[in-house]
């Protein structure tokens, strides 16, 4: 697979939701998914600084909540925030109407859960012809569900990658990465994406 081309991307950010993990599930690692929180609003400030559209996703928002404070926060004025009904984005007409109206052929998937939205969007759209990452760092299931998301994702031949890949997929040289960080300073980099 060749570089990802910042200027064929679309960001989409699925479900990172205040409530979507209320205090009852004691299966969650909030350590692991505020790290998570971190990395997404990361992307989702670089996506807005490089000119990256970007299209968040929220399930059944009445009862999981908007989209997290440090993501909102983040968005780039022109992005599109929308309901999501079927798991995967593809499957909700609004959603794939937002990502095609980028002009864009590849997606860059972040979000939550990993094994079912994530999974679910990444297959139907590589099926209908994108060509999806899926930031492995910034997405999030509780337990061994991560895991078994990314391998079925292998499976499928759909790209994992890291946060910090992706970032220098999108800068390419030591010069525009420095100029990126001098520029950008007001951006916390999370640990281990600097090289």
């Amino acid at each position: 697979m060749p570089l990802i081309d910042r200027d064929d991307c679309t960001l989409v950010i699925i479900d990172v939701q205040s409530d979507f993990y209320p205090p009852s599930r004691l299966d969650v690692d909030r350590a692991r998914f505020h790290e998570m929180v971190r990395r997404v609003a990361w992307i989702t400030a670089v996506a807005d600084r490089l000119d990256i559209p970007v299209v968040v996703t929220e399930e059944d928002p009445g009862t999981s909540g908007r989209t997290v404070p440090e993501i909102r926060d983040a968005l780039p004025h022109r992005a599109v925030t929308l309901p999501k009904n079927a798991f995967s984005v593809w499957d909700n007409p609004d959603i794939a109407a937002a990502i095609d109206a980028t002009h864009r052929s590849t997606t860059v998937l972040v979000g939550i859960e990993t094994d079912i939205c994530v999974a679910h969007s990444a297959i139907r759209l590589h099926h209908a012809g994108k060509r999806v990452a899926v930031i492995d760092d910034a997405t999030y299931s509780p337990g061994a569900a991560h895991e078994r998301g990314l391998r079925r994702l292998a499976g499928r031949g759909i790209e994992t990658l890291s946060a910090k890949e992706l970032f220098y997929d999108w800068v390419r040289t030591i010069e525009r990465a420095n100029t990126f960080h001098d520029t950008h300073a007001d951006l916390a980099v999370p640990p281990g994406v600097r090289l």
